[in-house]
């Protein structure tokens, strides 16, 4: 999952990265409003964490044009503000959820496990796939109980495509959203995570779909 961050403040951001790093996340980072906007506007993301005391431009009108701008993208705004108004003007800009300062990194990360579940039209903490389980909360893999071990990007993708189960995914979104900004992205790397996982799992659950990507679907007779 590949998260926007836009906080000017350099410890907190350097702090809120480190914890989503430490997570699998991938993240991006943006210091100020012109920034944040473009890269909210222009990448995809799963999640953006936007404080509203921005430089240049403030939260709150990167957010109302984002909305503006049909970005659909799920957004927790974090504000040392913490008069209801204030709240209540950022959900109705387009916030989904809200974080007054200080708060606790579990409960952010908590928050927006919750958003990026809520978009995918997830409800559980933990996904499941016949017999394959992944816990959003604990990073776990499991096959009928037995944990898995993955590496992070393994699984990194099959988060990704654990949220998205029975839909197809190209191999470019996945490069998308399991990469940050920075990083050398090379799609071709997919298909070596994807044969890695399949001989990690007992279970065929990624399908090809020849010429668009893969999907996740559970074996034939065992419900998702």
């Amino acid at each position: 999952m590949r998260i926007l961050l836009v906080e000017d403040d350099p410890n907190l951001s350097r702090q809120v990265r480190s914890a989503l790093e430490d997570t699998d996340y991938s993240v991006d980072h943006a210091a100020d409003g012109e920034e944040g906007h473009f890269l909210g506007a222009s990448e995809p993301y799963d999640a953006i964490v936007l404080d509203l005391g921005l430089p240049v431009i403030d939260g709150l009108s990167v957010l109302e044009r984002w909305r503006t701008e049909g970005v659909a993208t799920p957004v927790l705004i974090l504000t040392a503000r913490d008069r209801w108004s204030d709240k209540v003007a950022g959900l109705d800009a387009g916030a989904d959820d809200y974080l007054a300062k200080p708060f606790q990194m579990e409960e952010l990360l908590a928050r927006l496990r919750a958003l990026i579940r809520r978009a995918a039209g997830q409800a559980s903490a933990e996904l499941t796939c016949g017999p394959v389980v992944l816990n959003t909360r604990s990073g776990r893999v499991t096959v009928d109980g037995e944990a898995i071990k993955l590496t992070a990007q393994e699984y990194k993708l099959l988060a990704y495509l654990m949220h998205h189960a029975d839909k197809v995914v190209s191999r470019t979104e996945l490069t998308e959203h399991i990469y940050d900004q920075d990083f050398d992205r090379d799609s071709n790397t997919i298909e070596v995570f994807v044969n890695r996982i399949r001989k990690k799992l007992p279970v065929n659950i990624i399908r090809t779909v020849r010429g668009l990507g893969y999907r996740l679907e559970a074996p034939d007779g065992d419900a998702a």
